[in-house]
């Protein structure tokens, strides 16, 4: 059977590994090449199969159908648009194009959000990992008008270092992250901010959105816990979730609490809903966790390309 031809640019690091062990075990895409920059040269053995990676200028643009971008923030568009160029569709990983970084208005591949917009897309912004575990949380209460105007939704979520790349920082050594947790970006600055609160005031939302990540001495996964206050209570939270995401084969409600062995190595997002006691104003904290890699980047963009292709959606992901 013939398969279309997929490349992979920045393919060394944790993001596009991931990308091309899911790829190499696709029942209808095939990796034609993949790029590293200083690693040129060296082979990797990804998803069963041995990857040679190839300089980003000896690319063969023109014979990938598809080309998957885990390049860098701030190099990865011009290599999109030189990959549409070579007539490819492309799928960004990278925030260049994603919803309040750029004024182009490039479908955002939040899936179970965007699904109408992706099918036939020539470009796809992946929506960030942390975007991914907050936004999807957050849809039942944006999509029916329950978030108090005014109000904070207070997020605190915990990733793993696979989320902060694999380029070589003293912050990031086993000696400094092993037996340890602490938060970063604190003051409410995280570059993935605006393209939550685009996605907020999409739906018209008057919440603002206060967030601070934290890095867990686990290699993969995240787990957020949000608070929001509502407008009304809801006497059995949970059930507009079940009814929102009904269907969706990559969301799991769930009464229990989520833990990151329930995600990892999974294409899913694990959300569950509690009523917060003692409050004046109606509050429920949700919780959810994702595999940063897979749902949270990898997985997602893969799933993006099943609906761009009109395969099925779950076509290759792991569940």
């Amino acid at each position: 059977m013939h398969k279309i031809p997929v490349g992979v640019l920045g393919a060394s690091g944790y993001a596009g590994r991931e990308l091309c062990t899911i790829l190499n075990g696709h029942p209808h895409f095939e990796l034609a090449f993949a790029t590293a920059n200083t690693q040129r040269g060296e082979h990797a053995f990804l998803g069963g199969r041995e990857v040679r990676f190839i300089a980003p200028d000896d690319a063969p643009l023109r014979s990938a159908e598809l080309v998957f971008s885990a390049l860098p923030h701030g190099a990865s568009a011009a290599w999109v648009e030189r990959a549409q160029e070579h007539g490819a569709r492309a799928i960004d990983l990278s925030s260049d194009l994603r919803p309040g970084h750029t004024s182009l208005k490039v479908p955002y591949g939040l899936t179970e959000v965007s699904r109408d917009s992706l099918r036939g897309a020539e470009v796809i912004a992946n929506p960030g990992c942390y975007p991914t575990a907050i936004l999807l949380s957050l849809m039942p209460l944006l999509a029916r008008e329950l978030i108090r105007p005014g109000s904070a939704i207070v997020v605190d979520a915990a990733s793993g270092v696979t989320g902060a790349g694999n380029s070589p920082k003293p912050e990031l050594l086993f000696a400094e992250v092993t037996e340890n947790y602490r938060a970063y970006s604190v003051g409410n600055e995280h570059r993935h901010l605006p393209e939550m609160r685009a996605l907020v005031q999409q739906f018209n939302a008057d919440a603002d959105l206060l967030f601070t990540p934290h890095l867990l001495p686990v290699a993969r996964g995240i787990l957020a816990t949000i608070t929001v206050q509502l407008t009304e209570e809801l006497p059995d939270p949970l059930r507009i979730w079940d009814e929102h995401f009904a269907g969706e084969p990559f969301v799991e409600i769930t009464p229990h609490l989520p833990a990151l062995r329930d995600v990892v190595h999974r294409n899913v997002v694990r959300i569950t809903a509690r009523k917060a006691a003692g409050q004046r104003v109606p509050t429920l904290i949700l919780l959810s966790a994702i595999d940063n890699l897979v749902k949270g980047a990898a997985g997602q963009a893969v799933q993006n390309a099943n609906v761009s292709f009109g395969f099925a959606e779950g076509a290759g992901l792991p569940r």
